[in-house]
């Protein structure tokens, strides 16, 4: 265990302010739920921004999945001391953003005008396409707030994007509070409203970043200001090979949760705004595993630059041993309060007793869903993006979704089957990936010799 004393105290340091940056992330959904929450046709509001906000993703997480590529060559370079190359990087990912946002933002377009096709109901889906219109314009926002992140946490350097984060919270609630209820001269919009405050908070983290950037440039003249800044096809090739299966394993798994709350639509708003607070909670317990995650792959990534097997091992089992305790915790904590979690996003008593359901099923997958989050980061360190993605097609789309389909709507058992899919589906992630790990240990030995 002497690993635990040398590892977890730089980890932790790493890894804490990406966590708050996490939790900072999932706060604007969270916030949008609340405002919309509080309208009068709560059920419908909060059923339009799940499901918008669940499309949005399920298409634009595929670019900022690509930028995932950034954990393993920058922090490869950075461990071995090349900062140029980490420079380098940057500025081709953002190549690849440019190219990549029209293509998106194509297709959630396209998405928005067929979204009736799929049996969702009227009332909610005449405030859901509105709100996902006006997140389109936030993707290239999006896409580059995450190469800059990418960037600086590669070269530990995670206080600006703690800061971003935070302080977007504050933009998107002024902006949620003047939109959707119609403050400070703005006319009341709704849910569209919301959806507009949330393009305005990413414009403003991709904002701070480049700032963040600029001044330290400024300052301590590491050499990117004289970066080549002509595309290098290669490193672009480098970056899609290892972001496409990253990229895919984020769009497999946010495509899952977006057909089942399409399904869930089909329920009604009531179930629909049950499973919203359910996913709402789980992401947020989701988001300090993840941030653990990306600080493990910095990690191994680092080490691995500077040639240190030992060291990486070290760094996976202390970011793996972080995400299970904590999630481990959070699964006691959705067993013994569902209902209380529930409350705090809405008075509705229906509402609140299909949430409390749903967290109840959550909490079964909790660990798994922390030890799969942590593996992932680790893996993608050590440049390893294609077996979580082959992981979670087989998992969620082969076993998970038949399942839950089959117990909603041929057993009957409503959002609760469908949720109980996805648990099952969880669960076997983690624990193939954790021998994935396990295997991939003995490969690092060998590395370098």
């Amino acid at each position: 265990m002497n690993f635990l004393r040398e590892e977890l105290r730089p980890m932790l340091r790493l890894a804490g302010p990406i966590v708050l940056a996490e939790l900072g992330w999932m706060g604007m959904p969270i916030v949008d739920t609340m405002m919309v929450g509080r309208l009068p046709y709560s059920a419908d509001a909060i059923g339009a921004v799940s499901l918008g906000s669940i499309i949005f993703y399920a298409i634009g997480i595929f670019g900022t999945g690509l930028m995932l590529g950034l954990d393993t060559l920058v922090s490869h370079a950075f461990g071995a001391g090349d900062v140029a190359d980490c420079h380098h990087s940057l500025v081709n990912s953002i190549y690849l953003s440019i190219v990549a946002t029209p293509i998106l933002m194509g297709l959630v377009w396209i998405f928005g005008a067929y979204l009736y096709r799929f049996g969702v109901a009227p009332d909610v889906l005449q405030y859901a396409v509105p709100y996902l219109l006006a997140l389109n314009w936030s993707m290239f926002p999006l896409f580059l707030y995450f190469a800059l992140r990418r960037y600086l946490q590669g070269m530990n350097r995670v206080a600006p994007v703690m800061f971003a984060l935070i302080s977007a919270n504050l933009v998107n609630l002024f902006g949620n509070w003047a939109l959707v209820y119609g403050h400070f001269g703005f006319r009341a919009m709704g849910p569209v409203g919301s959806g507009w405050a949330t393009c305005v908070s990413r414009i403003y983290m991709s904002a701070v970043l480049l700032i963040s950037i600029y001044f330290y440039e400024r300052r301590y003249r590491t050499g990117l200001h004289a970066v080549e800044l002509r595309p290098d096809r290669t490193r672009v090739w480098r970056l899609v090979k290892l972001g496409v299966p990253a990229a895919a394993q984020m769009t497999v798994e946010i495509g899952v949760i977006a057909v089942v709350t399409s399904l869930i639509g089909r329920l009604g708003a009531v179930p629909l705004a049950g499973h919203q607070i359910a996913l709402n909670t789980v992401s947020i317990t989701y988001m300090v595993p993840l941030g653990i995650a990306s600080a493990a792959a910095v990690r191994v990534g680092q080490a691995l630059g500077r040639k240190d097997p030992d060291s990486a091992k070290y760094a996976g089992w202390a970011g793996i041993a972080l995400g299970a305790s904590f999630m481990g915790c959070m699964a006691l904590l959705l067993w013994i309060a569902p209902r209380f979690i529930a409350r705090i996003f809405t008075p509705d008593l229906a509402i609140i007793a299909t949430a409390a359901n749903l967290l109840f099923i959550a909490a079964f997958f909790q660990l798994f869903d922390g030890i799969q989050a942590t593996v992932t980061g680790a893996l993608r360190g050590a440049g390893d993006t294609r077996t979580p993605f082959l992981c979670h097609l087989v998992a969620y789309w082969a076993i998970g979704l038949p399942l839950g389909y089959h117990l909603c709507f041929a057993v009957g058992w409503g959002a609760a089957g469908l949720w109980i899919g996805l648990s099952l589906a969880l669960i076997l992630i983690g624990v193939a990936l954790l021998l994935f790990w396990r295997r991939k240990l003995k490969s690092f030995s060998t590395m370098f010799a």
